[in-house]
């Protein structure tokens, strides 16, 4: 692989309504640049379910999937499925599932950033923890800012508040930057350090 591809990898980040509403934006930026990676996009949006459901996948798998892990949840805290969301059906409990990430989605503003640098995509994941707050390390953004549990938001049929999103691999990337970005949105210049620290 062309060592100038990883150099400018590039990946997409969400600080979700949660994270702009307890002022965490700059944080977050604040933890990816000093990691050495930068910003070479940025903006503010509120987000229209349309967009959301180019963002998320579409297939019936993906959503069965999602009620799996809440079934999977439920299973492990000794919650009810039934009780709790009406159903023990993993289909419609991923359609719950997905339902409640787009209301949390369009709760409040989100910012959008596109980032790059040396494997943009796993340090960034790195710096943001476990999806599950609950489980993310103290260090990560989730492990330090937030303690929301998949138990607690499902009994209260909710999104889990998790702060920010990132991509995971280069296709999803590439994916997401494209639906949240314009290509002249996203810029490139040099960080003063680059030829020190790479």
């Amino acid at each position: 692989m062309d060592h100038t591809k990883i150099k400018q990898e590039k990946t997409l980040v969400l600080i979700k309504p949660d994270g702009v509403k307890r002022g965490l934006v700059g944080e977050v930026i604040k933890r990816i640049e000093r990691r050495g990676l930068k910003v070479v996009a940025l903006k503010m949006v509120l987000v229209g379910r349309a967009h959301l459901e180019n963002h998320f996948p579409k297939s019936e798998e993906w959503v069965e999937r999602l009620g799996n892990k809440t079934l999977k949840t439920f299973t492990e805290y000794g919650i009810d499925p039934v009780k709790a969301q009406g159903t023990g059906d993993p289909k419609e409990l991923g359609k719950m599932v997905k339902e409640s990430l787009f209301e949390y989605l369009q709760s409040g503003p989100v910012v959008a950033l596109v980032v790059e640098g040396i494997h943009a995509i796993d340090m960034v994941r790195k710096l943001a923890g476990n999806t599950l707050p609950v489980f993310a390390e103290m260090g990560t953004v989730r492990g330090d800012y937030s303690v929301d549990s998949p138990s607690v938001a499902n009994v209260e049929r909710r999104a889990i508040h998790n702060i920010m999103h990132a991509s995971e691999t280069p296709e999803e990337a590439a994916n997401e930057i494209g639906l949240w970005f314009k290509k002249d949105e996203i810029h490139d210049y040099k960080r003063a350090e680059e030829d020190i620290m790479f």
